[in-house]
């Protein structure tokens, strides 16, 4: 984590590394975002798709109630998540969760300054 300043609390120097659209069809979006858009699809499955993008995925994960299709969440990266939810009041983020190991790495969702969810993740650490 970084000082903006002198006096300034410590930033969490997060990276946008993903943008999760929810879809009511994943086929149907799998097929528009490879054909139509011509992006290149790294992985598919019914509960999770991915593109290659540049240095940001587009995720396609399907809708709930929570989260209708068309709508979106942004995912970003951090290095050291444990120390940023350690820290996390003082960052500004009471509503981060306590992190989880899934997929082979640290997640987590917090809500931003309008109280939209959002995603982070980390490299799980080796804790020998």
């Amino acid at each position: 984590m970084e000082r903006n300043g002198d006096d300034a609390p410590p930033t969490m120097k997060a990276r946008l590394t993903y943008v999760i659209k929810f879809v009511a069809d994943m086929d149907k979006a799998v097929r528009f975002h490879r054909d139509i858009l011509g992006l290149t699809l790294d992985f598919a499955s019914s509960g999770w798709s991915e593109f290659k993008t540049g240095d940001v995925r587009l995720a396609l994960h399907p809708a709930t109630s929570e989260n209708p299709p068309g709508s979106v969440e942004l995912g970003y990266g951090i290095d050291d998540l444990m120390a940023v939810y350690q820290k996390r009041e003082r960052l500004g983020l009471s509503s981060l969760q306590k992190p989880k190991a899934m997929r082979g790495r640290l997640l987590s969702t917090f809500l931003d300054c309008e109280n939209v969810p959002c995603r982070i993740s980390g490299p799980l650490h080796d804790k020998r």
